[in-house]
């Protein structure tokens, strides 16, 4: 043993040399990246950086590098994602690890652009400006110094009732696909894009608890597409759902995780938990496929060094998923755009003009009847007189207070953007639920426009204080350290936008697909008394409107329309923009014809049937068909013509005319029908584009539509196969089951 006396002294020149040393292997990750740049494979870099990582550095890559109490209590008190939650970094090597920011609103960290909500996106229709909403998330993260965007959600709902319909952008799988697909490539020039949240996830109450039933063909046809085109377009992770399928917790599901997404996609990105209760035994969900437990150190942290002294654990399934996340993070800094992003990018004037962009022209015109001979909308400028009607009038409502919230340095509400666009007119404003009070306001004004709708205390995430009563839950809570104290917020700011997530009746799936019933009134005192009245719809899914809909002139869904919504609203209300925005879903005339929904249930069984495909089952109309809306002009779709049929690939080139007296976007959409099969005569959607059309011309319109919309599942293969072209029948439509379609029979031959 040697002692002090006899240790050697470590000289000046030494004490350089280990700096020096020191200097040089933080730039290792950083030489991995350029050497990948310049033709290396990422696999081997990431190898050769795996095995330069101590024991505890590999373990160190699987879970969050905050302490779990630590980051629980920050996470509570002072605020949800105030900066990126890192996961693996090792400054060592200059390996940066996954820095977690979340959305999909915008960006979550710092005050960013509240853009609207995705379902408002995917009302669009329009994949280009979705793209271009990625980028500029993208820069916003790189902004806070995150390199992990955690925002592109992409489930289905099965059932407008649930409470996060607003994160997702449609219930179609193809424009889900399109949509998730289009986010990630903008998303992806500048950080990691995360697709969530695999799989089945459509309920909120119940999604720690609810077992999903659903069979294969079901399950690839209808629920998973939308994950393998987004996958497919580039994206670097997928977060695994809280929910259980077929009897396995999604954290812990190899057949999702592996014999999914590995061997029948060959994906080779990496998997996340969702947070805190995303997996409910470490070991079984690390050998399922499970790269990394997020945001803190949990259940990992605290049991998988012993699980793999004691055999219960491997460390090949170790490497393996350690060797993938730092491969990951070297293919997207090899990849990524070079950026010097600081706070200024943060909400600034071109991602404004964004949100307010994409907001207006995901406005869906549900009815504008003319009123004198002249239809309601738009108004014009010069009007005299405006009586804005509502509780919801004033207010921010950009979404909910769950992991999307985004903090925003501004917001402009309804009454503030029509002020500022309707300068010069006499503007009455009633926020009270008092139907004769509003009614006599609107009998004195040229033209009522009533906000009604939902807000954070109707529908979003779900937190609640019965969550953290739940035994099963709280089991998967590390013990607490010694002498530590959770209630000690020293160095804590406390954050008034939080506690709403842990409290009760906030959020969560809707009670009802109604409006309130004072609303129901106000909307019927206001027709009554002013018969240009204009209903302003904020929501994320479908409202039933049947109880009032003959009532009012004009109709419009202007969804959590994002910090320049209320700009947006007067752009659409004026005409300065002409509504162009479609439904992403179908809006039934009954609750009887949707899909069974239960907020509470621990077990249900999915099929393929929600939706329109459902009405369409069921042989019932929608009150307003997937695909609708309305224009302050008109579109006819003169001819179709099919170009070029290549790998399961259909191109058609479309003529548009614009046959109103205004500019306006039109929406050409492509329905598939199989002519036999399983599930013959089902209609899909299979295509769409959008084309801005002048007064009076005509446009060319090129349509991609996928045969893979139509295709079926083939256990034996597991594949999903696509029809014949000679088998299919594509209807070019403004909506589905428009009167006015083109038909069009494929021909085999013409592949």
């Amino acid at each position: 043993m040697t002692s002090i006396l006899t240790m050697p002294i470590s000289s000046d020149e030494d004490k350089t040399s280990q700096k020096e040393k020191s200097s040089q292997d933080a730039k290792t990750f950083a030489k991995a990246v350029q050497a990948v740049i310049e033709g290396s494979e990422p696999t081997k870099e990431a190898e050769k950086l795996y095995e330069s990582l101590t024991e505890s550095e590999k373990l160190s890559l699987l879970d969050g590098d905050t302490p779990f109490w630590l980051g629980l209590r920050s996470m509570l008190v002072e605020g949800y994602n105030l900066k990126p939650y890192v996961h693996g970094e090792i400054s060592r090597l200059g390996i940066p690890g996954i820095r977690f920011v979340d959305g999909p609103r915008g960006c979550v960290a710092g005050h960013g652009t509240a853009f609207p909500v995705s379902i408002a996106r995917g009302a669009t229709w329009d994949v280009a400006l979705e793209e271009e909403i990625g980028e500029a998330i993208g820069r916003e993260i790189r902004a806070q110094g995150g390199n992990f965007f955690g925002g592109v959600c992409i489930n289905l709902p099965r059932h407008p009732a649930w409470g996060r319909v607003q994160e997702t952008y449609g219930d179609d799988p193809f424009h889900l696909g399109e949509f998730g697909a289009a986010l990630t490539r903008g998303v992806e020039r500048f950080a990691m894009a995360c697709v969530k949240h695999f799989a089945l996830n459509s309920m909120e109450n119940a999604r720690f608890k609810v077992d999903v039933t659903v069979d294969l063909e079901a399950l690839h046809d209808v629920f998973l597409p939308h994950f393998k085109k987004t996958l497919d377009e580039g994206a670097s992770a997928i977060m695994a759902s809280y929910n259980s399928v077929n009897g396995e917790w999604m954290g812990q599901n190899k057949y999702f995780l592996t014999e999914v997404l590995r061997d029948i996609w060959g994906w080779g990105g990496i998997t996340v938990t969702d947070f805190i209760w995303g997996i409910r035994d470490g070991v079984i969900s690390l050998e399922a496929g499970m790269d990394i437990e997020e945001p803190f150190s949990q259940q990992r942290a605290t049991h998988l060094k012993n699980q793999l002294e004691e055999g219960k654990a491997s460390w090949a399934d170790v490497k393996r998923s350690g060797v993938r996340i730092i491969e990951t993070q070297l293919r997207s800094y090899a990849a990524r755009n070079p950026l010097e992003a600081d706070e200024s990018v943060m909400a600034c004037e071109s991602h404004r003009q964004l949100a307010r962009l994409s907001a207006a022209r995901s406005m869906v015109l549900l009815k504008n009847d003319p009123v004198e001979g002249k239809p309601v909308l738009p108004i014009e400028i010069e009007v005299a007189s405006i009586a804005v009607i509502g509780r919801l009038a004033t207010q921010a409502n950009l979404g909910d207070h769950g992991s999307s919230n985004v903090r925003p340095p501004s917001f402009v509400s309804p009454i503030d953007g029509i002020r500022s666009l309707f300068k010069n007119a006499e503007i009455t404003l009633i926020t009270d639920d008092d139907p004769q009070t509003c009614a006599a306001a609107a009998s004195k004004a040229e033209v009522a426009i009533v906000v009604v709708g939902y807000t954070a205390e109707d529908e979003g995430e779900y937190i609640g204080t019965d969550t953290m009563s739940q035994p099963e839950l709280m089991s998967l809570f590390p013990p607490m350290p010694d002498g530590f104290n959770f209630f000690d917020t020293t160095g804590l700011k406390p954050n008034e936008s939080i506690p709403p997530v842990m409290s009760e009746g906030q959020g969560g799936d809707r009670a009802s697909l109604r409006l309130r019933p004072i609303d129901s009134e106000i909307i019927t005192s206001v027709s009554k008394a002013n018969s240009r009245t204009v209903v302003a719809i904020v929501a994320a899914g479908a409202v039933i409107t049947q109880e009032w809909q003959d009532m009012v002139p004009a109709t419009l869904i202007m969804w959590y329309a994002g910090m320049e919504g209320g700009h947006a609203l007067a752009d659409v209300l004026s005409g300065k923009e002409n509504p162009s925005g479609r439904l992403p879903f179908s809006i039934p005339t009954s609750e009887k014809h949707l899909s069974f929904f239960d907020s509470n249930a621990t077990s249900i069984t999915y099929d393929r049937f929600h939706g329109q495909r459902l009405l369409d089952h069921l042989g019932v109309k929608a009150a307003f068909p997937h695909g609708f809306g309305l224009s302050y002009t008109t579109f006819s779709i003169e001819k179709a013509t099919v170009t070029k049929i290549k790998d399961n690939q259909v191109q058609i080139h479309v003529n548009v005319k614009n046959t109103g007296d205004r500019d306006g976007r039109h929406v050409v959409q492509v329905y598939g029908i199989r002519k036999s099969g399983r599930y013959k005569d089902e209609l899909m959607l299979t295509g769409f584009a959008v084309s801005n059309i002048k007064s009076g011309e005509s446009a060319g319109i090129n349509v991609d539509a996928s045969l893979l919309a139509l295709a079926e599942w083939d256990q034996e293969s597991k594949t999903r196969i696509a029809p014949d072209p000679s088998d299919v029948t594509l209807l070019i439509s403004s909506f589905a089951h428009d009167p006015d379609a083109i038909t069009i029979q494929l021909d085999s031959s013409e592949s």
